[in-house]
């Protein structure tokens, strides 16, 4: 009985040599074509600018690739593992394996080791670069390609809960680490019915609480209006829920971004989202492992039996159900109806468990 994981070193180079040659021509492909249609459409929007030329396209290019990339290295990787395993099969290169006592897990096991490599180099990659990018693009398209304005220290329409109440302050500005809010409005709510809305010229903290100025009160029981020159409201909210700016998860290393949430979950803003981002920004880049696992089923079977292209079919439907399934558990983990950790993690162990059992029934 073979108890070695790998099979002779000079198998395992070979293996791993050639999926991740034809991983990353892919990937260069599948970059250079979606780059090209990407421009395509918003080359317009850039150019229509004023004093945009083509050093802004290629800045675009330049921001828009490491997204690219980061997005479509574990497609890039399912198709290389695919296309290696399929040639290797076409070759009888896999026969000739299992004839000399390779097992399937074996075979595999040079590939998910090149792809953990992958993995950790995809994750350095989106920590150094792709959020960085993401960051100075999203910056840019707020403006429409145009110049970016240097930060006023202003903060636009602020929303903030403070038990049944809604607070909006169309202008949060930071004096000296002091909130001071312009044009606030507020909706008075006795359980989750809107009582009256408050509107204020402006406010400050005082006292725990906040001076609200220029003040006119709508009382929506009785329909009538009421104006007052001040007003203290609001006793126990905390002027840093306001000031807190607001925070992507794909624009933050996971070190700033845990700290983020946590500033937020003490200040008492909802984090589910920016929780499920944090903890794929782990499970995304492990995906690339799951690739050769899902698409090992191309590499058995006899290859003149017609049904190579039948097992590259289920290799390539069980990768992309993945894809499918990972993208809606995000989704419901933003809207809070999953758990962060389940919304990041579930996906991966289920498609691990299924890669396994496959790859199992392959061996048996």
């Amino acid at each position: 009985m073979n108890v070695h994981f790998f099979p002779s070193r000079r198998i395992a180079w070979y293996m791993a040599k050639m999926f991740l040659l034809r991983s990353l021509a892919v990937l260069a492909a599948l970059v250079v074509i979606l780059m090209t249609l990407d421009l395509l459409g918003e080359s317009g929007k850039i150019l229509r600018v004023p004093g945009n030329g083509d050093a802004e396209l290629w800045r675009y290019v330049s921001l828009r690739v490491p997204q690219l990339i980061a997005r479509f290295l574990p497609f890039a990787v399912l198709l290389g593992t695919l296309i290696a395993l399929a040639t290797l099969n076409q070759n009888s290169e896999v026969v000739s394996m299992k004839a000399a006592g390779i097992s399937a897990h074996q075979i595999i096991a040079p590939l998910i080791l090149a792809s953990l490599v992958v993995a950790a180099l995809s994750f350095v990659f989106n920590e150094r670069i792709v959020t960085r990018a993401t960051q100075t693009l999203n910056a840019w398209t707020k403006v429409d390609y145009g110049p970016v304005p240097k930060d006023t220290g202003i903060t636009p329409n602020v929303w903030v809960r403070f038990g049944d109440d809604l607070f909006l302050a169309r202008e949060v500005r930071s004096d000296g680490g002091v909130a001071r809010l312009s044009n606030v409005t507020i909706y008075d709510r006795r359980w989750e019915t809107l009582q009256r809305i408050v509107n204020a010229k402006s406010a400050r903290p005082e006292n725990g609480a906040w001076r609200l100025e220029q003040v006119e009160t709508f009382d929506v029981d009785k329909g009538t209006k009421s104006n007052q020159p001040s007003l203290l409201y609001g006793k126990g909210l905390d002027p840093t829920q306001f000031t807190l700016s607001d925070v992507r998860a794909d624009e933050q290393p996971f070190a700033t971004l845990q700290a983020a949430i946590q500033d937020l979950r003490i200040a008492g803003r909802p984090t589910s989202e920016l929780e499920t981002g944090f903890w794929h920004k782990f499970s995304g880049p492990l995906s690339a492992v799951l690739m050769p696992l899902l698409a090992a089923v191309a590499a058995f079977g006899l290859a003149r039996s017609g049904q190579l292209f039948v097992r590259a079919v289920i290799g390539m439907a069980l990768g992309f159900a993945y894809f499918v399934v990972d993208n809606f558990a995000l989704a419901m983990g933003n809207l809070g109806a999953y758990p962060p950790l389940l919304a990041a993690w579930a996906p991966f162990a289920l498609f691990l468990l299924i890669g396994e059992t496959v790859l199992i029934r392959t061996e048996e």
